[in-house]
C-alpha cells in the first residue's frame, strides 16, 4: 500500500494522516490484527487538537519534531506520553510540529515483554530466550554468518 493511498485530510490547518487502523470517522487499508488506531499529525501553525472523541483505548502520543502543550505542561521532540484512556487526547499543537498517536484497545490478558521476545506466558519467553542463546532459531537468507547475542541487563 503506498502513502498516498493512506487516508489523509485537514482540519483547521492541521494536516492528519490514518496510517493504521479505525479513528475520525476514517479507516486504513493496512491490514491490521486488532482494534488499533496510528494517526500522524502535523502544523504548522499553533492549534488546539481535540481528538479524543475519535479514538478509543489507550494511546501514546510520540513528538518527533516542535512540541505541544497539555495540562499546564511543555512536552518536546523525542518525547513520548501515555494514557490509559484515549478519550482525554486533547492538547495545543505548537508551530512546526509533527506528532504521532498511536493505541487501541488493550489486550484482554497480560502481555510479558523480555527484549525481542513478547508473549502471554512467561515459560514460552524462557524457552525463546535459550533457544536464542543457543542459536536455534533459523538464520536469516542471505546472512547466516551474523549474530546479535541476547543483552546482559545491570542488575537493579
Amino acid at each position: 500500500m503506498g502513502e498516498n493511498e493512506l487516508p489523509a485530510w485537514e482540519e483547521d490547518r492541521v494536516a492528519y494522516k490514518l496510517i493504521a487502523g479505525e479513528a475520525c470517522n476514517r479507516r486504513s487499508g493496512v491490514p491490521v490484527y486488532s482494534r488499533l488506531h496510528m494517526l500522524e499529525i502535523k502544523s504548522k501553525t499553533r492549534q488546539k487538537i481535540s481528538i479524543g472523541g475519535h479514538l478509543y483505548g489507550e494511546s501514546g502520543l510520540y513528538l518527533l519534531e516542535g512540541g505541544i502543550e497539555s495540562e499546564g505542561h511543555e512536552y518536546g521532540a523525542k518525547q513520548m506520553l501515555v494514557t490509559k484512556d484515549s478519550h482525554l487526547c486533547e492538547f495545543i499543537i505548537q508551530l512546526n510540529s509533527s506528532l504521532y498517536i498511536f493505541g487501541g484497545e488493550p489486550f484482554p490478558e497480560e502481555r510479558f515483554i523480555d527484549w525481542n521476545f513478547v508473549s502471554t506466558d512467561k515459560g514460552l519467553i524462557d524457552k525463546a530466550k535459550q533457544d536464542w542463546k543457543a542459536q536455534e532459531f533459523d538464520k536469516i537468507m542471505g546472512d547466516e554468518t551474523e549474530f546479535i547475542p541476547y543483552p546482559t541487563f545491570p542488575k537493579r
